[in-house]
Order: C-alpha cells, then sequence, then structure tokens
C-alpha cells in the first residue's frame, strides 16, 4: 500500500486501484473582596438539595472564601525553600493566571516551582497551617477553568518535576514526575520501542500529572482503555503535606481500596499529583490512517460498526468531525481538505505488528464501506508525515475554533446513536443566534465535542445554550463531562451527571481530605 493514497468510490476487488494524492465563557475575572486574614474557612455546602438549588449564573465565580492573603512572613518562607523559583513578578505571572482558552483569569501574586515531592509535601504543609490556598497547575491546557486561579490562590507549578524515575522495559511500566510533558514521555518511550497509553492535540504542552488529575481521554481510549485502568500508581501530597506513598508497578493489588483511583479525575482538589506510574503498550510495527468520508451520520455509525467487527484487534481510534468543522480548518488554518466535500468526516487509525497482515485488512475493510456505499471517498496514509498531517485535520479544530469568534464549549458523552442528534437539535433551538455550532469527537468511546461560536461574549446566546444541552444530555442519560472535567465552570452543573446522594458523599470525602478547602477551591464540587 503506498505512503499517502487515495481511493474514489468504484467497485474494487482485485482492480482495486489507489492514486497518489497530492496533499494529503466570560472572562471570569476576581475583584479584592476583603475578608479577614487567618479566618478557618467554611465549607461551602456540599449536600445536595436538586437542580433547582443551580445558581442563576452557574459557571461564574463565586464569592471569595476566608483564606488569608499571602504576607511578607510567607514570601520569605517560600524564597528560602525554592531559592529563585518563587515567582512574584506580575509579568511573568500573567500566563500562569489565564487559561487556555482565556476564558477564565485569576489574580494570584505568587507561582511556586518546586522540583521535588519533598518540596511539595513542605509548600502543602505550610499552606494548610496558615490557611493560604493552592492552585496546582500543569501545562494549563484545561477547558474547564480547572488550572487557573479564581482569586489569589498561591499557583503551585509542576513543571519542573519533569524526570523520568524508572522505566521497566519488561513490563512497559513507566515511573515518572507529574510535570513531564506529555510528548516528551512519547518521545522517550518510542526510543524504547513503547508508546504512551493516552494521545491528545495538546501533547506538546500537557502535563502527565494534569492528565491524570482531570482523567483525560484522549485518541487512543478506543484501543487501550482510560487511565483508571493504565495508571498503576500514585504519589500523592495530602492537604496537611502528608506524601501518600501509592507509586505501585503492579498490574494487580487487590489488598484494600484502590486509593489511586480517589485521585484520578478529582483535578487538584483532595490532593497534589507528584509522581505516575502507568502502563505503557509496545510501539506498533505498522501504523495506517484513513481519512474518509460519509453523506450522513448513519452511514458513518455502520462504517464504524463495520470497522469493528473486520479491524477488530488493529484499530486504534476512530473519530469524526463534521463539514461545518472541516470549512473552520479551511477558512482560518489554511488546511487543505484531501478528499471530496462530505457532510461527515472519519479518522481511522490501525496499530499492529504485520504491515502486511494489516494492510490485508484494511484494503478488505474499504472495499466493503466503498461497494456498500457508506463511504464516498478517502485517503490512506502510512508515512509518518502524512499520517500526522491527517491527524491534524481532526486535532486542529480545537484551534480553528479559537479564530471564529468567542466559543461555548461542551464536553459530553451520549449513547453512540445519539451523538450528533444533539447537534442537529442544538442548530435548529438556537436558530440564527449562534455563529457556527459544529460537532466532532471520539465516536469510538462516545464522546462529542459540541461547540458554539459567536463574534463575542453573548449572554443571550448562553441563556439558550445551558441548561438545554445539560437537560438534553440528562434525558438521554450521558454525561456532562466525558473528559474535560467540571472545573469551575461546569462545577454547579454536576447534578445532571450524579445523584445528590453521590455528590453528598463526594462532599465527605473532600471534607475528610482537605477539611480546610485549601486545595483548588471553587473547583469540582458545586457551591450548594
Amino acid at each position: 500500500m503506498g505512503t499517502l493514497q487515495r481511493f474514489r468510490s468504484v467497485p474494487l476487488k482485485s482492480t482495486f486501484r489507489w492514486s497518489i494524492c497530492p496533499q494529503y465563557s466570560t472572562i471570569f475575572t476576581a475583584g479584592n473582596r476583603e475578608r479577614s486574614d487567618r479566618a478557618q474557612i467554611q465549607h461551602r455546602c456540599m449536600q445536595s438539595r436538586g437542580l433547582g438549588n443551580i445558581p442563576a449564573n452557574p459557571g461564574s465565580a463565586p464569592p471569595r472564601l476566608p483564606f488569608s492573603r499571602v504576607t511578607q512572613d510567607d514570601l520569605s518562607f517560600f524564597t528560602k525553600l525554592l531559592p529563585g523559583r518563587t515567582i512574584t513578578d506580575p509579568d511573568l505571572l500573567k500566563s500562569y493566571n489565564i487559561d487556555w482558552l482565556k476564558s477564565v483569569q485569576g489574580h494570584s501574586e505568587v507561582l511556586l516551582r518546586p522540583k521535588t515531592t519533598e518540596e511539595v509535601s513542605q509548600i502543602i504543609k505550610y499552606c494548610n497551617e496558615h490557611n493560604l490556598a493552592v492552585c496546582p497547575q500543569g501545562g494549563n491546557t484545561g477547558l474547564v477553568g480547572g488550572s487557573v486561579p479564581v482569586f489569589d490562590e498561591i499557583i503551585l507549578s509542576t513543571s519542573l518535576m519533569n524526570q523520568v524515575i524508572n522505566f521497566d522495559s519488561i513490563s512497559g511500566i513507566l515511573t515518572c514526575q507529574a510535570g513531564c510533558v506529555l510528548e516528551n514521555l512519547s518521545q522517550y518511550l518510542e526510543e524504547k520501542d513503547f508508546i504512551m497509553p493516552l494521545d491528545l492535540g495538546a501533547k506538546g504542552s500537557c502535563h502527565i500529572g494534569g492528565n491524570v488529575a482531570t482523567n483525560a481521554g484522549g485518541l487512543r481510549l478506543l484501543r487501550y482503555g482510560s487511565l483508571r485502568g493504565t495508571v498503576l500508581g500514585l504519589e500523592v501530597v495530602l492537604a496537611d503535606g502528608r506524601v501518600l506513598n501509592c507509586l505501585a508497578t503492579l498490574r494487580k493489588d487487590n489488598t484494600g481500596y484502590d486509593l489511586k483511583q480517589l485521585f484520578i479525575g478529582s483535578e487538584g482538589t483532595l490532593g497534589v499529583i507528584t509522581a505516575v506510574s502507568i502502563l505503557c503498550p509496545r510501539k506498533p510495527k505498522a501504523i495506517n490512517v484513513a481519512f474518509l468520508g460519509c453523506s450522513s451520520f448513519q452511514h458513518l455509525l455502520e462504517t464504524f460498526q463495520c470497522c469493528k467487527g473486520m479491524l477488530g484487534e488493529i484499530l486504534s481510534a476512530f473519530e469524526f468531525l463534521d463539514a461545518s468543522c472541516m470549512k473552520l480548518l479551511e477558512k482560518h488554518l489554511k488546511l487543505s481538505n484531501p478528499i471530496r466535500e462530505c457532510d461527515f468526516y472519519i479518522v481511522i487509525e490501525t496499530a499492529g505488528s504485520n504491515a502486511s497482515h494489516d494492510e490485508e485488512k484494511l484494503h478488505n475493510f474499504l472495499e466493503e464501506v466503498m461497494t456498500s456505499s457508506l463511504v464516498t471517498d478517502g485517503t490512506v496514509a502510512t508515512e509518518a508525515a502524512k499520517i500526522k498531517a491527517l491527524w491534524s485535520l481532526r486535532e486542529r479544530v480545537t484551534e480553528a475554533l479559537t479564530h471564529d469568534g468567542y466559543t461555548y464549549k461542551y464536553d459530553i458523552s451520549l449513547p453512540v446513536e445519539k451523538i450528533y442528534d444533539l447537534v442537529k437539535d442544538m442548530r435548529g433551538h438556537l436558530g440564527d443566534m449562534a455563529k457556527n455550532v459544529v460537532g466532532y469527537g471520539h465516536v469510538g468511546d462516545g464522546n462529542l465535542h459540541l461547540n458554539i461560536t459567536s463574534p463575542g461574549k453573548d449572554p443571550t446566546l448562553l441563556a439558550a445554550i445551558e441548561p438545554y444541552v445539560y437537560e438534553w444530555t440528562q434525558k438521554w442519560k450521558g454525561s456532562i463531562s466525558a473528559e474535560h472535567g467540571l472545573g469551575l465552570k461546569k462545577r454547579n452543573y454536576i447534578y445532571y451527571s450524579k445523584s445528590s446522594e453521590a455528590v453528598a458523599l463526594m462532599g465527605d470525602i473532600k471534607a475528610m481530605l482537605d477539611p480546610k478547602g485549601i486545595l483548588n477551591p471553587y473547583k469540582t464540587l458545586p457551591d450548594h
């Protein structure tokens, strides 16, 4: 099979021919509300009283809680502990105070950059004793305002905790510090003939600790599962400074409660992850990427069913984007559509150990979906550079959206057959109020990324979107956050996906592990 090949909807059979393709919500700001220094923080009410208690502006910043403010004595302690790594320069702090979407902005005056778990432990212990709130931060690539301060919380960056601790080439288990950048870990492992079990569009800047803290899904979940399965152990600094060492490297350990699961997806509200052990698969010897076009979402779903049956064990990703996404990629990023214009586009990746075997399976699959008219056009890549080019059409949709105006982003999981119904219903519901309503995501695990753009912040548009999008999701027993987390923006919508009893228990766990509430306050759990 050629390095980048293109096919048309023609009878394939033994005359299957390929030809070379020439190219392949609102800024949340926090004022200085005065509170008494050293006041004992009172927990927000963690008991649910039903959906009726969702505030009028559920995604906006709540009032500042009575945490202490940083004093000169505090700075002296931090400077002594972290010489040259205690940052107070406002210009240097700017990028740490605002999220990637530039939709949430805090006013922290202190950035701490520890290198070791012991330093993190001393920082958290001191902050707990002095009632100072802390915002743990990795690569700051989150989309729900979970990784930046809301007010003046101290930013604890893991960026200098970037060392690989150990790699066992027999078991494939990697142990590393939480600040390792995902792409750097991928490159490290590829030299040893292994890969990371997750891959994200933000891999060039996101940290593995942040990935774990948000239970990031990504592009390989269909093949390798979620981080709840591939993470074998964690090292976590608790709110009182104690170090919880659960950095296991065993695939089977059935002794007591699996404590690491508490911290996976907790968004830094229960502890600060400082190290991770993760199971890594062998690097595939043969990778193919097909970029296909479908005329309807029903055909896309039937293609997915066929794909699972015919590609089986070599299928590693099945992603989609709609025609509106493609237009944004062409308009804002000047990317070229390598196939004919279609209503829906699919990115399929296969990864296996035998190139001829995989190519034969892919050939048979493509012949089937083309002859049955499920797919109308497509192109296939086997070379790394051209594989990357095809993947960019899926991975860079988020980037293209940032150029289209203010973006309202929703990360929804639904029964697979209902994924695109939400996009269609939202377009009908909003009419001309929105500039664009687009859908893309992970078909393999039922995860839709619904994005709605407007020329600027539009409260009327937002009121039309929310809570409609969450009510729609709840109706079909979906989740309002499939992989992005809740952070600041979605914390008060948790009841659309979780019962009152579940939320109350989460509050109890938070109160037990962080009684003063200093760890990433205002995030994940609802205000009421």
